[in-house]
C-alpha cells in the first residue's frame, strides 16, 4: 500500500465526548468536549461512524441525524467517500457489507462484488500461453468487472434501510459540488498513479494539472459526479444499468478514452451484462472465539472464512497467559495455515464446490493446530484436507497447491452504528489505487480493475469465468457477546485484510490492548510466504528481533508499506459506544458521535 502523508484534516465543531484508551470490555472514562479537531477516537450515547475520511463521517452524521438508521448512513457515507477517496471506492466498483439488524437479532450480508463479462474466459490475462503483466492487465479495460456498488446501495436500503436514494445521496451530491481541499494524502495519491492517469483523457482531465497530480490546497469539485448521483437520485439504480449511463461504462470499457498515443488492452462488456448484474443476500459466516460470536462475510469472500479458521486454530492455545513476542508468533503460523487452505479452496460459491464446513469445524483447526511449532516458524506449508471435515464426503476435489496470486490494496472500509443498535460493517473497492484508472466520461468515477483478483493461470478455483465473481479478501466483521453486539472492525488492504482484522481481534480479545491500540500498533501480515510483510521502521525494532529468535524473516522487496486503514465501533457496558479510526495510517481517520439529544 502506497504510504500516504501525516496530514491532518481541518477541525470540526462537535459537542462529542473524547475518550481515553478503552480496556477491552471496559466502560470509558469521560471527558467533554465541545469542540474537537478530526480525531480518531469518540464516544458517546447514539449513532456513531468511522471511516477515513472527516467528511464521508460528518454525513453519516447528518443522515443518523435526520433520523435515519445505520444502513442509510453508511450508504451516504459510502457515497461521500467516492467523492473524497475515489481512488479507493467508488460506484465504479463493488462491496460486501455485513448488517447487524437489531430488531430481529440477525446478521445478514449483501453481496455486490463485481462479476466478470459474458465474454470472460480463462485464457483472458494469458498471452501465448503465460501470464500478461500485472501492471498491463490493471491499466486495461479488459480488468474491469461489472460494477455492483449501486444494485448493492439499492438493495440495502430497500430491505433494511429508512430513506430514499435521494435522501442518501444529498451530502455526497453536496461535497461534489461544492468541491473540497485537496489533502496531501490525496495529492500522493494521484502522484504515485500519474502515469496511469495520463493515459486516459478522461481522467487526465478530473486529477491531472498538466500532467501532474492535482495540488494540495486545491478546491476539487466534480461536478460530473454530482450528476450521476443526482441521476440515482432521481431514478434509482436502473439509471445506473441501462440507459446513457450504462452505455457510457461500456463505452469506456470497450474503447478506453486515451491519450496521444496510448494503447492499452480494451474489455468486452455489454450492455446485458449490466442489466443483468445482480447483488446476493448471503448469509453470513459464523464462527465462535473465546465465548464470542464472530459474524463475516461469505464467499465469494475469503475473509470471513480465514479469519474464522485462524481464530479456531489460535483457540487451542492460552494467549492470554503468554508473552507478547510468544502470542504474536502464533498468530503469524495460525495466519500461515489458514492462507494455504485459502489459497486452496476458496472461490465464487457459485462456480466452485469449497469446504467451508470443513474449514470452519473445531476439528479441523485441531489438526492444523497440531502442524505449529510454538517455537519456530514453518515455511511455506501445504494445505490441509478440510474435505475430511464435511459431513458430504462426496466431494472429488483435493487441493492444488497454490501460490499467493498479487491483489490489489486499496480498498476501504467504513463503521456505522445507530441509536437503535443497528450496526453495518462495510468495505468496499475499485481494487488497485485509481481502479483501471479510468474515469467514465461525463460521469465522474473511475472503474474498477476487479478482474485481476482471478487468478491469472490455473487449474485453480479462483480462475477467470464468464459471470463468475473474484475472490475477495474483504472481511467487515462483527463481533456479537452474549447476543448484543461487542465490536465492529475492518480494513482495506487486499490480503493484508484479513491479516489486519485477525491481528486486530487478538489484540483486542487476548492481549487486552483497547481498540484505538489494538488498530495503531504495527502490522504483521504473514499469508503462507517464506517471509512475512511489515510495515515501515519495523526491521530492526526491538520487537522485530524478538521474532526474528523464532525464525520469521521480514519481507525487504517490495520496500514496506502502511498495512491496512482499520475502522471500529466498540460497545460498551454502560450502553456508549466508542467509534475508532486510524491514529496515524492514511491520514489519520475520522470518527463521530451523535450529538446528545439525537
Amino acid at each position: 500500500m502506497t504510504t500516504p502523508s501525516k496530514a491532518l484534516a481541518g477541525a470540526l465543531i462537535l459537542s462529542i465526548v473524547l475518550t481515553p484508551p478503552l480496556a477491552a470490555g471496559a466502560a470509558p472514562i469521560k471527558t467533554t468536549s465541545k469542540t474537537a479537531v478530526k480525531t480518531p477516537v469518540a464516544t458517546g450515547s447514539g449513532g456513531a461512524v468511522a471511516t477515513i475520511s472527516q467528511k464521508a463521517s460528518e454525513s453519516a452524521i447528518a443522515i443518523l441525524d435526520k433520523g435515519g438508521n445505520a444502513i442509510d448512513a453508511a450508504v451516504a457515507a459510502a457515497a461521500t467517500l467516492g467523492v473524497t477517496d475515489p481512488f479507493s471506492c467508488g460506484i465504479g466498483g463493488g462491496g460486501l457489507m455485513v448488517i447487524y439488524l437489531a430488531k430481529d437479532k440477525r446478521v445478514v450480508t449483501v453481496d455486490h462484488r463485481e462479476t466478470a463479462p459474458a465474454a470472460f474466459s480463462p485464457a483472458v490475462f494469458l498471452e501465448n500461453g503465460k501470464p500478461i503483466d500485472f501492471d498491463t492487465a490493471v491499466a486495461s479495460g479488459a480488468s474491469v468487472g461489472v460494477p455492483g456498488t449501486v444494485r448493492g446501495w439499492h438493495e440495502a436500503l430497500e430491505r433494511y434501510g429508512t430513506m430514499s436514494f435521494k435522501q442518501v445521496l444529498a451530502p455526497a451530491i453536496d461535497v461534489a459540488s461544492k468541491g473540497f481541499t485537496v489533502s496531501e494524502t490525496f495529492n500522493h495519491l494521484v502522484t504515485e498513479n500519474e502515469r496511469k492517469f495520463q493515459q486516459f483523457t478522461s481522467t487526465s482531465q478530473l486529477y491531472l494539472r498538466n500532467g501532474k497530480a492535482v495540488p494540495t490546497g486545491t478546491l476539487l469539485k466534480n461536478p460530473d459526479l454530482a450528476k450521476t448521483y443526482r441521476e440515482l437520485a432521481a431514478k434509482g439504480y436502473k439509471a445506473f444499468y441501462q440507459g446513457p449511463l450504462a452505455q457510457a461504462i461500456v463505452g469506456a470499457v470497450n474503447r478506453p478514452p486515451l491519450s496521444e498515443g496510448v494503447s492499452v488492452r480494451s474489455g468486452n462488456m455489454t450492455l446485458a451484462d449490466l442489466a443483468n448484474y445482480e447483488a446476493r443476500i448471503r448469509q453470513p459466516i459464523r464462527s465462535t472465539y473465546r465465548g464470542y460470536d464472530v459474524y463475516g462475510m461469505p464467499l465469494p469472500s475469503s475473509g470471513g472464512i480465514a479469519v474464522a479458521e485462524a481464530l479456531n486454530i489460535l483457540e487451542g492455545f492460552d494467549l492470554k497467559k503468554m508473552p507478547r513476542p510468544n502470542v504474536e508468533h502464533l498468530y503469524l503460523e495460525a495466519s500461515r495455515l489458514a492462507f494455504a487452505d485459502r489459497n486452496a479452496y476458496l472461490a465464487d460459491p457459485e462456480y466452485v464446490d469449497a469446504p467451508v464446513e470443513g474449514m470452519l469445524s473445531k476439528g479441523f483447526a485441531a489438526q492444523r493446530r497440531s502442524l505449529i511449532k510454538p517455537e519456530r516458524a514453518a515455511g511455506v506449508v501445504p494445505a490441509g484436507d478440510a474435505f475430511l471435515y464435511e459431513n458430504d464426503q462426496s466431494f472429488p476435489l483435493r487441493p492444488r497447491q497454490n501460490v499467493i496470486q498479487q491483489e490489489g490494496l486499496h480498498t476501504t472500509h467504513l463503521t456505522v452504528s445507530d441509536k437503535e443498535g443497528n450496526v453495518v460493517s462495510y468495505t468496499f473497492t475499485i481494487e488497485s489505487w485509481g481502479g483501471s484508472g479510468i474515469v467514465v466520461p461525463g460521469y465522474g468515477f473511475l472503474l474498477n480493475n476487479e478482474m485481476t483478483d482471478f487468478d491469472f493461470t490455473g487449474p485453480a478455483p479462483n480462475i477467470p469465468e464468464a459471470g463468475k465473481r473474484p475472490r475477495s479478501s474483504m472481511a467487515p466483521t462483527i463481533v456479537m457477546k452474549d447476543g448484543k453486539p461487542a465490536f465492529s472492525i475492518g480494513s482495506p488492504g487486499g490480503a493484508t485484510i484479513i491479516t489486519t482484522v485477525l491481528q486486530t481481534i487478538v489484540n483486542h480479545l487476548d492481549l487486552g490492548m483497547p481498540m484505538d491500540q489494538a488498530i495503531d500498533a504495527p502490522r504483521l501480515s504473514q499469508r503462507n510466504a517464506r517471509e512475512t510483510s511489515v510495515e515501515p521502521g519495523f526491521i530492526g525494532s526491538a520487537q522485530a528481533k524478538t521474532l526474528e529468535a523464532f525464525g520469521h524473516k521480514w519481507e525487504t522487496s517490495p520496500a514496506p508499506e502502511e498495512i491496512g486503514a482499520a475502522n471500529a465501533i466498540v460497545f460498551n457496558q454502560d450502553g456508549t459506544v466508542t467509534a475508532v479510526s486510524e491514529v496515524r495510517r492514511h491520514g489519520i481517520g475520522s470518527a463521530l458521535v451523535q450529538k446528545r439529544g439525537h
